[in-house]
């Protein structure tokens, strides 16, 4: 039985992998938040009255507040920033779907690279 050598990459072909690893992730990171997808869900819930009970501090934590420089009128923003948990069914159908394509993709081409490497080794078997 001979032992497998698998295909040898050479080093400009593995830079260029790296490369293109590199700026997928980057852009798998960065065109959410350039396409306003990220933090879309967060904001501002204004309030008429800025008091500190209003924006729903007890007494200790406004003392921490106005230790740290903030008034009710400077911290309403911070305080009421929230997020909103709204589900948008289109897109997540959307990314289950590609998801999922990506990863029969991935079963497919792993089976087929397999099998390939079965028919190497043991073809005359």
């Amino acid at each position: 039985m001979s032992r497998y050598i698998p295909p040898q990459q050479n080093k400009a072909g593995q830079v260029f992998d790296i490369a293109i690893v590199v700026v997928a992730i980057f852009v798998a990171l960065w065109l959410p938040l350039k396409l306003g997808l990220a933090g879309a869900a967060k904001s501002i819930d204004a309030l008429d009255a800025k008091t500190w009970e209003a924006l729903g501090q007890n007494p200790t934590m406004a003392s921490i507040w106005e230790k740290l420089g903030y008034t009710p009128e400077t911290a309403h923003d911070i305080i009421q920033n929230r997020f909103h948990y709204i589900i948008d069914w289109p897109t997540l159908i959307i990314m289950a779907v590609v998801l999922i394509a990506y990863f029969v993709f991935l079963f497919r081409a792993s089976d087929r690279e397999y099998r390939e490497v079965i028919n190497e080794k043991f073809d005359d078997k």
